[in-house]
């Protein structure tokens, strides 16, 4: 197929820059004047043509008469596809990987798997210190940059925003996988099903069709996925207990440790996951599937790849373990910040805690409100103390947020808490537990600050835990 700048009738060599930013127009520039939830980027076209824009790309809406403004359907489509072209250069093996949870993670070990097999990899991302999917121009600068240095293999992760907004096309990916799915982002998505239908883009849309779909056959959403990928006709590899191409036989816990029997491609293999949680096993094997998406038959990948498993570091923020000096007392630090990821979190812990689990949690302002509740009744269920706090605020009332979720908690029996500031209530956490106890803190993870009205002040759950144990446990 003919280039898409050939389609839309652009000389790429007249272009010196691409920027959806009209405050970043240079002369020569690409601008893709682009309406957006705060701002219309059809009012700069005049100014972006005046500051020596070689083209403007836009919408059909707007109005010009220059014939450097070239108006489309989907100009954001476009834009990613020109961005791609422009910068030319991407790393031969793209992995992306989408779900409401588990996707930061996912990359992470696929990351790590790469490396044990000698592959020159890198990754974008949550911990990459990228939003979850960066814009075109930010993520192609990314991808060329790596190739340069002479990485082979990337990972990424492929968010529902970032999906919808057409921010992957152009990407080349090989692979791309699914993780799991749950409430999360309705305050962007209208309905659960518009959700689902973003992030099945990647199969529909995004993933060429000589690429791989990595699928969670253990999850309700299987099917709807599935059907796009068939329809495409993209080679499916699943995982899971219903897996067929990577089925978990049985998991055994083993103190932070799980032991697990895998089927993978017909063969058996036995493996130590380092790790606690049934959805981290989940990781591992979605992990595994899309390293080993193109060598099926390759067995001596697969038993390398098998082998790396047992030394694949902890992710950052996902149940980090952080321990007094002594070892007598345990917290972990966690991202969960949906339901399904706090059960998941909560149930992983329970099977390593011989007293009391008490659970430090918020929700974040701005953002899907119908979850706090949910969230307050998953955690009065699961853990034997909760301590309601503070999340990221944003512009919102923190005690409304905290009012929202103690809405969810109906059983008058639960030991429950609210203790404005995140701080105060992770002392309190600290203070409360006694040695057979597990604190979980959950919701931000690797994150290091706190978002108020705007302004965004340091804090490091890690840190504040460290701290807590050293001045009321040692």
């Amino acid at each position: 197929m003919p280039p898409i700048s050939q389609e839309i009738g652009i000389d790429m060599t007249a272009v010196t820059g691409m920027t959806q930013d009209s405050r970043a127009v240079k002369q020569g520039y690409l601008f893709a004047a682009l309406k957006g939830g705060q701002a219309d980027g059809r009012e700069f076209i005049s100014d972006a043509l005046e500051k020596g824009a070689s083209y403007v790309l836009t919408d059909r809406e707007a109005k010009s008469d220059s014939d450097k403004v070239k108006c489309r359907d989907n100009p954001r489509r476009d834009f990613a596809h020109l961005t791609a072209e422009y910068y030319g250069q991407q790393p031969q093996t793209i992995v992306a990987v989408t779900g409401t949870n588990g996707k930061s993670s996912v990359v992470h070990f696929v990351n790590g798997l790469w490396q044990a097999l000698d592959k020159k990899s890198a990754f974008i991302g949550t911990l990459s210190g990228a939003m979850t999917t960066p814009d075109p121009v930010r993520l192609h600068t990314v991808l060329k940059e790596m190739a340069g240095k002479g990485v082979t293999h990337a990972a990424m992760e492929a968010s529902s925003h970032g999906l919808v907004q057409y921010r992957m096309d152009g990407v080349r990916l090989s692979v791309a996988a699914f993780t799991s799915f749950s409430q999360d982002h309705l305050d962007f998505h209208d309905s659960m099903e518009e959700y689902l239908g973003a992030k099945a883009r990647l199969f529909g849309e995004v993933l060429p069709l000589r690429g791989v779909a990595v699928l969670n056959a253990d999850i309700p959403a299987y099917d709807v996925l599935s059907a796009v990928c068939k329809r495409r006709g993209l080679k499916t590899i699943t995982y899971g207990k219903k897996g067929r191409d990577l089925r978990l036989n049985f998991r055994e816990i083993d103190g932070v440790m799980q032991d697990i029997s895998v089927d993978i491609f017909g063969e058996t293999y036995a493996m130590r996951v380092p790790f606690v949680g049934a959805f981290q096993v989940m990781n591992v094997l979605c992990a595994l599937a899309c390293v080993l998406a193109h060598a099926a038959d390759d067995e001596d990948i697969i038993a390398a790849a098998v082998d790396a498993v047992q030394g694949l570091s902890a992710v950052p923020g996902r149940l980090q373990h952080v321990g007094s000096s002594d070892e007598r007392f345990h917290a972990y630090v966690d991202y969960a910040h949906t339901p399904d990821a706090l059960e998941n979190v909560l149930t992983a812990l329970r099977h390593h805690t011989a007293g009391r689990l008490i659970c430090v949690f918020g929700c974040g302002g701005d953002r899907d409100n119908a979850k706090r509740p949910m969230m307050g009744e998953v955690a009065a269920r699961l853990a034997d103390c909760v301590i309601v706090t503070d999340d990221n605020p944003r512009s919102e009332d923190p005690e409304n947020i905290r009012k929202q979720i103690l809405s969810g908690i109906k059983n008058p029996q639960a030991d429950i808490h609210e203790v404005g500031g995140r701080k105060a209530a992770i002392e309190a956490a600290i203070k409360e537990m006694e040695e057979d106890d597990i604190v979980l803190i959950a919701g931000k993870g690797h994150e290091q600050g706190q978002i108020f009205k705007g302004k965004t002040e340091p804090f490091d759950d890690v840190s504040e835990v460290r701290k807590a144990l050293t001045a009321y446990k040692l």
